[in-house]
């Protein structure tokens, strides 16, 4: 699968590290420039490209969002991402890592009014960037693997990001639409940051969305 990904940093630099692996062919890009990815772009050979961020855009059939919230309006115009599939792996933190208040809204819905006409995922926000890097098993059984959630309005955008999740060793789990699925993967909630077991996190979402009614 061709992937974009916008956002060279930790979290952006291993997901291009782990789908190169998984033999997926990413286009990568940052704010500091196709030179600043040089070094990537060695390590990693033929199948990473660094592009300009509309490059990306244009060359992904799924796009990864993994710049800071509070720099969206920095992305590329929003016609560009019309009906391609996009993961949101945004946290809305502050530059000192406080949690902004959104009021009554979820960061992704949020994004999802900046891009209304794209197929929105909200994915990998909750994983810390060297879980990812370290704790994928693509040699257990899906059960035993550890989880990666996502939310969304898009079954089939869903089913493909899904996909991705298994190709890099971890275990989908799917907490619902991107309102209210949204809202069990912001910051403090009770699966952000957490280290369970696709088996252990099925429950888990069970019972919080019986608490959500």
């Amino acid at each position: 699968m061709d992937i974009g990904i916008l956002g060279a940093g930790r979290l952006g630099g291993t997901l291009a590290q782990l789908l190169v692996e998984s033999n997926h062919e990413v286009a990568i890009a940052n704010d500091s420039g196709v030179e600043s990815l040089e070094d990537l772009s060695e390590t990693l050979g033929p199948q990473l490209r660094p592009v300009e961020p509309k490059q990306a855009v244009r060359f992904g059939d799924v796009v990864f969002l993994a710049i800071p919230f509070r720099e969206r309006d920095s992305l590329p115009d929003a016609a560009r991402f019309a009906e391609k599939i996009v993961v949101d792996a945004m946290n809305p933190y502050t530059e000192n890592f406080h949690v902004i208040d959104l009021g009554d809204d979820t960061s992704s819905e949020l994004v999802a009014s900046q891009l209304p006409d794209a197929k929105l995922v909200k994915s990998f926000n909750t994983i810390h960037w060297e879980t990812l890097r370290d704790l994928g098993h693509p040699d257990l059984p899906e059960s035993e693997r550890l989880a990666v959630f996502l939310a969304g309005d898009d079954s089939d955008a869903k089913t493909r990001v899904a996909g991705l999740i298994r190709d890099i060793g971890f275990g989908p789990v799917d907490v619902g639409g991107l309102v209210s699925g949204g809202e069990l993967l912001e910051p403090g909630s009770a699966l952000y940051k957490r280290e369970i077991t696709v088996e252990e996190a099925q429950d888990t979402v069970q019972t919080l969305r019986a608490r959500q009614g």
